[in-house]
């Protein structure tokens, strides 16, 4: 219980961070969340040209269970539909598993296939919009004018004539955390997009938190919302246990890529043995002198 109380105390001493994907579908993804989710997502789309919405409902998963917090296969994305149709997917990534491509093409996927029902016409099927908030510099792009955006958005286009769209059915959107803090901060206050990457940022500076709050009702609300759920002890600790799971699960996928990496020099160091060996040998040195130059077993020469 110990343990527990000081972990509580750590919690609410200092601000939440609102990209831990629990405490973000706690905010932005059940149901009375429609102000700041509706907000979040005009501020998005508008690079896209979409907007402004005024409505949008949310798709509330009531499938987690207090278990599932530290079940690292469950995703706790942000899903809602338009007035138009379109469906909306908000994820929230803060590790880098080098997989986000084909990632966020599968969640996507997943969220488009889903909606067609036996019988109906594939014209029927919505478009679907992926927003995914990453915590790493994600997708590495050239620099623009110097600068590297914290906000990328993908279609289907045609390679030459990129005004050409094949389908306006796919679009995903990137909010590149690392290159916000880079370059994104000179323009919080004028943009409401940079203003919710400053909430979200858990980093920021509580004057600038105050500032954007006070400027946006939706960032408001969200920070209300926050509040309220910092005050419920389940869900702090909920919020402890995703926490500790996505640290354990960096760890070992850390200790994994190091280890692969391990390998692969002792393996490249091998081959390189194993060549410098080859030309000794056609040079008619000595096995046994090659052995000694090389670290290899002279059973390894001798068969070369």
């Amino acid at each position: 219980m110990e343990t527990i109380l000081n972990s509580e105390q750590k919690f609410t001493q200092s601000r939440l961070d609102p990209l831990n994907d629990y405490l973000f579908y706690k905010i932005m993804g059940e149901k009375g969340s429609e102000i700041q989710l509706l907000g979040f997502l005009n501020a998005v789309l508008q690079k896209s040209g979409k907007g402004p919405y005024h409505a949008v409902e949310i798709l509330e998963d009531k499938s987690f269970s207090a278990d599932a917090v530290g079940d690292k296969s469950v995703t706790f994305d942000v899903r809602a539909v338009l007035l138009n149709g379109v469906k909306v997917n908000v994820e929230v990534q803060l590790r880098n598993n080098h997989n986000m491509d084909k990632r966020s093409l599968f969640y996507w996927s997943k969220e488009y296939s889903s909606s067609l029902k036996a019988g109906q016409d594939y014209n029927e099927l919505p478009n679907v919009i992926a927003i995914n908030i990453v915590n790493f510099d994600y997708p590495q792009v050239k620099q623009f004018n110097s600068v590297k955006p914290f906000h990328t958005c993908f279609h289907l286009r045609e390679d030459q004539h990129k005004d050409l769209i094949l389908t306006d059915a796919l679009e995903i959107h990137y909010l590149n955390m690392v290159q916000f803090r880079r370059h994104g901060r000179d323009k919080t206050l004028h943009d409401p997009l940079c203003r919710w990457l400053a909430w979200f940022d858990k980093n920021s500076p509580p004057e600038l938190l105050s500032e954007v709050i006070s400027m946006d009702s939706a960032i408001k609300e969200a920070d209300e919302r926050m509040v309220y759920i910092t005050g419920d002890e389940d869900a702090i600790r909920a919020y402890e246990r995703r926490f500790k799971m996505l640290c354990d699960r960096t760890w070992h996928m850390n200790f994994e890529i190091a280890e692969s990496r391990a390998e692969g020099k002792a393996e490249g160091r091998t081959e390189g043995a194993i060549e410098i060996a080859r030309k000794l040998k056609a040079l008619n040195i000595p096995p046994a002198k090659i052995a000694e130059a090389t670290g290899l077993a002279l059973e390894t020469i001798e068969q070369l």
